[in-house]
């Protein structure tokens, strides 16, 4: 309804904010004091640094109270995330520290009051149970000193954000005048030069298609693909579990010591080698989901160098509980780009498409050209409908940004739209008029919108600001974390 948020989705970033700031409030950090004297390994801040390994301890317990795996704690993206999250809130200390901002004893007492685990330590009779507040707070690694230090941190930085998220608009009037804009709405006709209506009218040379091909070649490669062996073990129905976990071991040693050939490990467990062939990284053609050629896991082993271009088996992947798997490539085909005779259709296809496009945006030049020596004349064009930003019928994109530009003292006019492989539009815009009624739920969002982006826009500028304050310097990029420690 409102496209201008999704022009600017980093209002998200915002919101989230909002979120982030008071979310250690018990079991987050355990102290601010701590959390700033580690050595110095990624980015530092008012030169104290965040270190590797302060980010995967961050995102190793983020990714528990979310329920994640210990893959995604370790995924650069979900890390990179938390370096943020926890760059900013670096930065807000600074900021908070450089203001002196200060929190008084009543307000702290009412923050801690609203915090579930504190507020079950109160007995029936009003008393609060100190040991039990001790044995929670030492459960957590931390004291009182530093849980009241952390509290009084959190909520000097709620404060500070606060004062930012209250941004107002200089006038209400904006807001109404902005929406105005959405509600106004405008007669539109369209007439449409598809690219498929051209396509019989178009019939390429060979020496087009040669043309095309040698100037396109990376569009007809065929990726590389393997041709492989691979063992499954699986657990017998009513295989007792310690038995099948030693030959879960066998297997993966065994596989892994004599990683030349799958035939020991199938001899010494009585397995069958089988084989598929064209496995690609993306998985073999035509094998269900649970296949184990399906499997990332195994995939991303198999295009390992150490399989791929060493011909070893891969480690032993479980796939699901009680089934391992291991393969081994035994040919691999290089990337290649394919010979014109394999790929001859789709190039006639490819060709004739661009062909009939050209038709097709020429075809509508012409008739724009027509049309604006004869700005009246509605022949061709299909019946009329009434759209606006806010309703904006099938037009999207540039379409609806064209249409409601233009002037409305030229109307009648007429714009065309060109779509990119599509073909073009014309687009004759007759009248202008504001809607019968309002619709006040609409406006408020809208105003609250518009609000928002307001907000984000100042909160934004503070955030550089206290930023380049803080004197941030990277000092070396986050990296990917292995798979077996922390930090690199």
């Amino acid at each position: 309804m409102f496209d201008a948020v999704r022009k600017h989705q980093k209002i998200l970033q915002f919101i989230l904010m909002l979120f982030i700031v008071p979310s250690f409030a018990l079991f987050g950090i355990s102290s601010y004091s701590s959390f700033m004297d580690k050595e110095t390994d990624i980015v530092k801040v008012n030169g104290k640094p965040i270190t590797a390994q302060e980010v995967d301890g961050a995102a190793k317990r983020q990714a528990e109270r979310v329920g994640g795996s210990a893959q995604i704690a370790q995924s650069l993206p979900f890390r990179q995330a938390i370096l943020n999250e926890l760059l900013q809130q670096r930065i807000l200390g600074y900021a908070v520290s450089d203001l002196r901002l200060q929190v008084g004893k009543q307000e702290l007492v009412s923050s801690l009051q609203k915090i579930p685990q504190i507020r079950a330590l109160y007995r029936q009779d009003g008393s609060f149970d100190d040991a039990r507040f001790k044995q929670l707070l030492a459960g957590n690694g931390m004291n009182e000193e530093q849980f009241y230090a952390g509290q009084s941190f959190d909520l000097k930085i709620q404060q500070l954000v606060n004062s930012v998220a209250r941004t107002e608009l200089g006038s209400p009037k904006l807001a109404e005048v902005i929406s105005s804009l959405y509600e106004t709405e405008r007669e539109v006709q369209a007439m449409e030069f598809n690219v498929k209506d051209y396509l019989s009218k178009v019939n390429p040379s060979p020496e087009d298609l040669q043309t095309f091909y040698q100037a396109n070649a990376k569009l007809f490669e065929r990726p590389e693909y393997v041709d492989v062996e691979y063992l499954v073990l699986k657990a017998e129905p009513k295989e007792d579990a310690k038995s099948f976990s030693e030959k879960a071991d066998q297997f993966a040693n065994i596989t892994y010591d004599q990683a030349d050939s799958l035939k020991p490990a199938a001899d010494k467990l009585k397995l069958s080698i089988q084989s598929q062939k064209g496995v690609t990284r993306a998985g073999a053609a035509g094998v269900s989901r649970d296949h184990p050629l399906a499997n990332p896991k195994v995939l991303q082993s198999l295009f390992g160098d150490e399989a791929l271009k060493n011909k070893r088996n891969t480690e032993a992947v479980q796939i699901s509980p009680g089934v391992f798997v291991s393969a081994r490539v035994v040919i691999l085909h290089p990337a290649q780009i394919l010979p014109l005779s394999e790929v001859s259709a789709e190039v006639k296809r490819q060709v004739s498409l661009r062909m009939a496009e050209k038709l097709a945006l020429a075809a509508a030049s012409e008739k724009l050209s027509s049309l604006e020596k004869s700005p009246k004349s509605s022949t061709g064009f299909a019946s009329s409908v009434w759209i606006s930003r806010n309703k904006p019928g099938s037009l999207v994109g540039q379409a609806i940004d064209d249409v409601m530009s233009v002037n409305p003292g030229t109307l009648p006019a007429v714009i065309s739209v060109s779509n990119p492989g599509v073909g073009a539009t014309l687009y004759r815009i007759d009248g202008i008029r504001q809607p019968a009624s309002i619709d006040a739920k609409a406006r408020k969002a809208q105003a609250q919108q518009i609000q928002a982006l307001a907000a984000q826009s100042e909160f934004a500028g503070f955030m550089a600001y206290w930023r380049n304050s803080a004197g941030v310097k990277v000092i070396n990029p986050l990296k990917q974390a292995n798979a077996g420690g922390a930090g690199s």
